[in-house]
């Protein structure tokens, strides 16, 4: 099974006896969080998550999008009514970026049938299916309880001698451009494969091109962006091509320019 989901198959999943759980962390890098968004409109059921705040400890020596601290997160995780008898899928407004986020705390929570909407909310509106307004409602809270850990991740002091794989635009990896952090360039050593090309018209690529695009990625790559966010939603890509080696950097190059001391590389290769 794939952990992509076309809206046509969410739409029948929904319709069946044992419909998903939908949550959707609509997120907005560099403006408000997707609350409004998803009260104007959203997948019947679908219930919010909010990135900023339950998907991520406030900024400072960890980078932008720390790791929450794993009560957060299970707090938030009850609050959504999540339970342990139904799939879940993640959705976001389409960019998968909040929902790749999602999608790899879940996993990394121990959860196994999980999976991300292709497309998102925009591929859903787009198909012409039902769409919902107003408060997220009509569930109970849940008792579920998760154990964070399960996935491959690395902090700044465990990179030495492992394959540094940043997926960022060329332009903030070389230092040409930084709009975000207070420092420009990149891990040294680090390759860099832009995110951008895993997607096709606001889509993941198919499976066969994602696989064509990681084939010269060396084995057991370890991921990282500026925060943390659009790794993952690397890490999703290359398990949608049928790659589950690779490591989260969640603190990025947010976290690594934390320490001075710390060397930084520019240029293109």
């Amino acid at each position: 099974m794939s952990v992509l989901i076309t809206c046509d198959e969410l739409a029948a999943a929904l319709a069946g006896p044992q419909p998903p759980i939908v949550l959707d962390a609509r997120y907005n890098l560099m403006g408000p969080d997707g609350r409004q968004e998803f009260l104007d409109g959203h997948i019947p059921g679908a219930r919010w998550v909010d990135v900023d705040h339950e998907l991520a400890a406030p900024a400072g020596e960890g980078g932008r999008h720390p790791l929450p601290d794993p009560e957060v997160f299970l707090t938030a995780m009850r609050r959504v009514g999540l339970t342990t008898d139904r799939p879940v899928v993640c959705t976001d407004g389409g960019s998968a970026l909040g929902a790749a986020r999602l999608w790899w705390m879940l996993t990394d929570a121990g959860l196994t049938e999980v999976r991300v909407l292709d497309g998102g909310f925009t591929a859903w509106r787009e198909a012409g299916l039902e769409v919902a307004s107003g408060a997220d409602q009509g569930w109970e809270p849940s008792v579920i309880k998760l154990t964070p850990g399960q996935r491959s991740r690395v902090d700044a002091d465990q990179l030495a001698g492992r394959v540094l794989v940043d997926v960022r635009t060329p332009e903030r990896f070389a230092g040409e451009s930084e709009p975000i952090d207070p420092v420009a360039g990149h891990i040294p050593g680090a390759l860099n494969l832009p995110a951008a090309g895993s997607f096709a018209e606001g889509r993941f690529r198919p499976a066969t091109e994602l696989a064509e695009h990681f084939a010269d990625l060396p084995e057991n790559p370890v991921v990282y962006c500026g925060s943390g966010i659009t790794a993952a939603q690397t890490l999703l890509a290359m398990e949608a091509a049928g790659r589950t080696d690779g490591t989260l950097y969640a603190g990025s190059w947010s976290d690594w320019i934390t320490d001075p001391t710390r060397p930084v590389a520019t240029g293109r290769s």
